[in-house]
């Protein structure tokens, strides 16, 4: 796939948070350029830069991100394998991707344009149109409302996930318990026709509980297998063939300190693939 290409469509998915629309508007960008007239173009690779991130923000802010059922969740990606169009590197993590939501669209922009592709505060100027003042304006801003500055993270040792996966199975309520932060957060994402928890779930007990209750009630009859999405193991429990659940694991100081589960069919699909 052309390069510039897998560019464009990774700094689109890094603001929108969406694979299927990052596609849209970067080919909504590409189809412009075609009645453009080249000579009048310095760098191309700038100009349809700068087009897409413009798509990308005024797209960010028309769409109101809802999910009848749960909160809205970004689209994964997988990134244990080959890409799906993107660079992988340069994917944002998920649990990243999901704070990244709390940002004004511009603070994404400038956000990943400097974390993930090391563009200097002159060049991100250039492609936004503000100053280099507010470029490290809005980046501090980004930055102090992350609390987490990296955009990636090494894959984790696949054991604390078998482990979490054993104690689930297993209804081992002191293992799980020991595998979990005591501020852990649960998000579920159902979509339009799922029916999952309210926005959140926190803390340690509460979080068991749910667990627990999920697996014994829906999931016990699932296979389950570890993937990895944006740089983040994932406990992904399968119908036969058909993926019918996606729990993205956030794990810090080897311990799960968040729990993403998608429900949602209308982005389950893009994951199997």
């Amino acid at each position: 796939m052309d390069s510039l290409y897998k560019k464009l469509l990774t700094y689109s998915y890094n603001i929108v948070g969406s694979y299927e629309d990052a596609k849209d508007l970067v080919q909504d960008a590409l189809e412009k350029y075609v009645g453009v007239d080249e000579s009048t173009v310095l760098n191309k690779e700038n100009y349809l830069t700068r087009s897409v991130i413009n798509h990308s923000l005024n797209f960010k802010k028309q769409i109101c991100r809802q999910s009848k059922y749960g909160v809205w969740l970004p689209e994964p990606v997988p990134t244990e394998t080959p890409d799906a169009g993107l660079i992988k590197e340069n994917v944002a993590r998920y649990s990243l991707l999901v704070l990244m939501e709390k940002l004004t669209p511009r603070e994404r922009a400038v956000f990943i344009l400097k974390e993930a592709f090391d563009y200097s505060h002159e060049e991100i100027a250039g492609l936004l149109n503000i100053s280099t003042y507010n470029s490290r304006k809005l980046l501090s801003r980004s930055k102090k409302a992350l609390h987490q500055p990296a955009m990636r993270h090494a894959i984790h040792n696949r054991k604390i996930v078998a482990s979490y996966i054993e104690a689930i199975t297993s209804g081992n309520v002191k293992e799980l318990e020991k595998l979990l932060t005591e501020d852990v957060k649960v998000y579920a994402d159902g979509g339009s026709k799922v029916k999952v928890i309210g926005e959140s779930v926190t803390g340690r007990t509460a979080t068991v509980q749910l667990l627990l209750l999920v697996y014994n009630q829906y999931q016990s009859n699932y296979t389950c297998r570890i993937h990895f999405f944006n740089h983040e193991p994932a406990v992904c429990f399968f119908d036969k063939h058909k993926m019918v659940i996606c729990q993205i694991l956030h794990i810090r100081e080897n311990k799960v300190a968040g729990l993403y589960a998608i429900l949602d069919v209308a982005k389950l699909p893009l994951i199997t693939r």
